[in-house]
């Protein structure tokens, strides 16, 4: 069992190995999917499965409409790390991969019995 604080690191690392070691829409898509998944790691200690899957995907929206603006693509051009985190153009199909991803975190609790994956869930006393 991963430690929480293993989890983010894992998520990533997945993120970034599927970008890494496959090619074209599988790549794009999955690692589109495993942002919001990501997203949910980090809030899904705070909130019960369906509202931190509603924030992960809220946030992962957010960032998705924000490139809208021109401002994550100029930021990109100059910070890899602004490319990762904030991307660089629009793409609508994005919006359902996050669901997707989203709904990764919460199948993961789910199948645990409501407890997350990575770790004790914060919420119970000890």
């Amino acid at each position: 069992m991963l430690r929480p604080w293993l989890a983010v690191p894992v998520v990533l690392a997945c993120g970034l190995g599927v970008r890494a070691f496959t090619g074209g829409d599988f790549a794009k898509y999955a690692g589109v999917a495993l942002y919001a998944t990501l997203i949910y790691a980090l809030v899904a200690f705070w909130l019960r499965p369906l509202p931190a899957a509603l924030v992960a995907t809220g946030f992962s929206w957010a960032i998705e409409f924000f490139q809208l603006t021109g401002i994550p693509a100029d930021l990109s051009a100059r910070s890899t790390l602004a490319h990762l985190v904030l991307g660089s153009t629009f793409n609508a199909p994005d919006l359902v991969w996050y669901v997707v991803g989203a709904a990764l975190g919460v199948v993961i609790v789910q199948a645990r019995g409501g407890r997350p994956i990575w770790g004790r869930d914060l919420r119970e006393r000890p």
